[in-house]
């Protein structure tokens, strides 16, 4: 393969970085140099030139981020991507009333095509608004792996494995996601990467949720759940198991350094203890949170205790976005008004929760959610001569957190490729795939009527 350079200069570069527990982010002048997937060299001294040399001037592509923040690209880590579809189908409703009169009855009528369509539209949803890497759990998993092969972005994929009981159903959801991982895991270029995606504790029963722990072992992947969302569902739990649900799976050897657990909102302090005890990852989805009223999620008593706490937007059916930079500025928000304290959730610490500890919840780290020498080049490039931008402030994850949103991103690049430059998609047709998703969307309605 012909080696391809990208050289970004005069950016203002915003770093995570975790050697100093007082700072989570560091900022500094300075270019960065791409060879292939990877980036090669940060120089903050742009006048030396010396990062041209070390492409001997062969560079393919230069990009002047001057007025640009460069950064890395944000990680979902909790959608369903394909429900894309199902924006404003069924808003203002409690969770349990919108999935089993509207949502479920919908899901009915899903294809491979359908959910291909609506990942796709997701894929520019999450490409446009700065958006790199996505954990997903859904259905028809392989489609949606095809449309992250051709959108360019990076994502996690799980198969939504839901038993309720039912042996001949629970076969099939095993089959279905054994066979994710086989056909997909590290495929596009390393881009694609599969979980097992048990539902949730009272939708999936002991036996899966015991078998996907030695599938997972055996297999080598992480897990994907849903937990203590509602304070229903935790009743609900608690009725049926005698335990809240991380006790629960506590007690049948479910619980692993391997696990994101999306949501987190209903957690007593013994859950806490098992959250940290066993390094579970856990996605926060403020704005789902909100607007299906399921509760506040306790981020700041969670950092505390050191867990680490990323940012997913759930569904584009319970939020109604897959806009990180709003879902960060609502993260840091709500703990304020719940903690009725002003410092609670800085800047700083959210936009590294939406960075860096999303890699980590994935089990990343070591490829992407920094700035780093070695590093995969998923980057994203801010425009911050704006009006929302202006003026900036001395700490610029403040501008980011507070004031920004997906439509300040100019650039955004993953693995080494440019997926949108100046924003136009390079990868995708956006008119053709708003039209096909607007067919989808009214023919599955059709069908539930």
């Amino acid at each position: 393969m012909e080696t391809e350079y990208i050289l970004i200069k005069n950016a203002l570069i915003l770093n995570p970085i975790d050697n100093d527990k007082n700072k989570a982010i560091e900022s500094y002048k300075g270019s960065v140099l791409i060879e292939n997937d990877k980036i090669i060299e940060i120089s903050n001294d742009i006048s030396s030139n010396n990062i041209y040399n070390n492409a001997n001037n062969n560079v393919d592509k230069v990009i002047d981020a001057e007025n640009k923040i460069l950064m890395p690209g944000l990680i979902n880590t909790h959608t369903h991507a394909s429900m894309d579809l199902f924006r404003g189908l069924a808003d203002d409703m409690p969770l349990h009333q919108w999935l089993e009169e509207h949502i479920w009855p919908t899901e009915a009528g899903l294809n491979g095509e359908y959910c291909y369509t609506g990942a796709l539209l997701a894929a520019i949803e999450m490409i446009k608004s700065g958006t790199t890497t996505f954990n997903d759990m859904y259905f028809y998993m392989e489609d949606i792996a095809k449309a992250v092969d051709e959108s360019g972005i990076r994502a996690s994929l799980s198969y939504g494995m839901i038993d309720f009981g039912d042996k001949e159903k629970r076969e099939n959801e095993f089959k279905e996601n054994i066979s994710l991982i086989k056909n997909c895991n590290n495929t596009a270029d390393g881009r694609i990467t599969t979980m097992f995606g048990p539902h949730s504790p009272f939708t999936a029963s002991k036996e899966l949720l015991e078998r996907v722990r030695k599938e997972a072992d055996e297999y080598n992947v992480g897990i994907h759940i849903h937990m203590n969302e509602t304070k229903k569902e935790v009743e609900d739990v608690v009725e049926s198991t005698g335990n809240r649900p991380f006790e629960y799976l506590n007690d049948i050897g479910f619980l692993k350094d391997d696990i994101i657990a999306a949501h987190g909102v209903w957690l007593s302090e013994e859950e806490i203890a098992i959250i940290k005890e066993n390094n579970i990852k856990i996605s926060h989805n403020p704005c789902s949170n909100m607007k299906l009223s399921s509760g506040i999620a306790p981020v700041d008593k969670l950092l505390n205790n050191n867990v680490c706490v990323s940012i997913g937007t759930d569904g584009a059916a319970s939020n109604n976005n897959l806009d990180m930079f709003e879902e960060m500025k609502f993260a840091s928000l709500l703990q304020k008004v719940n903690t009725m304290n002003p410092q609670s959730l800085p800047s700083d610490k959210v936009l590294k929760m939406a960075t860096l500890n999303g890699a980590k919840s994935l089990g990343l780290e070591k490829e992407i959610g920094s700035i780093e020498v070695g590093k995969k080049a998923d980057i994203i490039l801010i425009d911050t001569n704006t009006p929302n931008f202006t003026p900036m402030s001395n700490i610029p994850s403040s501008n980011i957190v507070y004031s920004a949103n997906g439509s300040n991103v100019n650039t955004t690049i993953c693995n080494g490729k440019i997926l949108m430059e100046n924003r136009k998609l390079t990868n995708l047709n956006e008119e053709e795939i708003l039209e096909k998703s607007k067919i989808a969307i009214k023919e599955l309605i059709d069908k539930r009527d």
